[in-house]
Parts: C-alpha cells; structure tokens; sequence
C-alpha cells in the first residue's frame, strides 16, 4: 500500500484552511491560462467570473487529497479499522483500490484494475464532490 497527494486533513477546519491556501494559486493559474489563451483586458473581464477561480480552487484541493492505493485485502484491512461510513464505486472482484477518508467520518473508495492514476484522479474528484464541497 502507498499514499499519494499531500492534503489528510485531519478536522473540517484544516480542510477549510488548505481549501483557502490554494485560492491564490487557483488565481494564478487561471490568469495564466487567460494569458496562454491570448484573452485582453475586456475578454478576461467577460469569462473569468470569481465561479471560474472557484472552480479552479475546487480542483486544485481535490487534486492534492491525500488518497491511500492499495489491494484488496489492504483496503479490507483498513475497513475493518475504520469506524465511519464508507462509499464504494467499482467491483467487488477487482484487485485494487484507492479511497481517501475525510474528518467528517465518511471516506470514498474506488476499484481499479490497472489504470490506477486515472482511478486516484476519479476518487479525488469524487471524494471533494461528496465529502468536502458542501462543508468548505
């Protein structure tokens, strides 16, 4: 087993403050983006809504989630630890899973067979999606 990402908040409030630490780069990085796109002063103004850098702060946090990968009977072994609830995609009898557990007592897990990055990449997004974006 291994973990990627660095974000594990441990209560809703570090959440939140990892959420606002990555709203300047999300500003950034959408004004690059702006830049690259060759948009003026007065398109930038039309496109670029403060729901765009949300956006893009959204994806930035579930992007750095700390997420755990492991085999099945890794992630079977943590289930039995793990006292909260537990959402499940995928299929019982495929070999690897990621998941990633909030400090709301829910977690998120996701089956892979062999395309592990995308399946990290899924679980983040469903993870904040499920987990994070009603609280922050």
């Amino acid at each position: 087993m291994h973990t990627v990402g660095t974000f594990a908040p441990d209560t809703l409030q570090d959440a939140s403050e990892q959420y606002e630490s990555v709203g300047p780069a999300a500003q950034t990085v959408v004004r690059e983006v702006a830049k690259a796109m060759d948009f003026g002063r007065e398109e930038y103004a039309d496109r670029v809504s403060s729901d765009v850098v949300e956006t893009a702060r959204d994806a930035l946090f579930a992007s750095l989630l700390e997420v755990r990968v492991g085999t099945r009977e890794e992630y079977e072994d943590w289930r039995e630890e793990y006292d909260g609830e537990v959402i499940e995609a995928g299929s019982e009898h495929v070999d690897h899973v990621v998941w990633h557990a909030a400090p709301t007592g829910e977690a998120v897990a996701a089956t892979f067979h062999e395309k592990e990055e995308a399946a990290i990449a899924t679980l983040r997004r469903q993870a904040f999606g499920r987990l994070y974006r009603d609280q922050l």
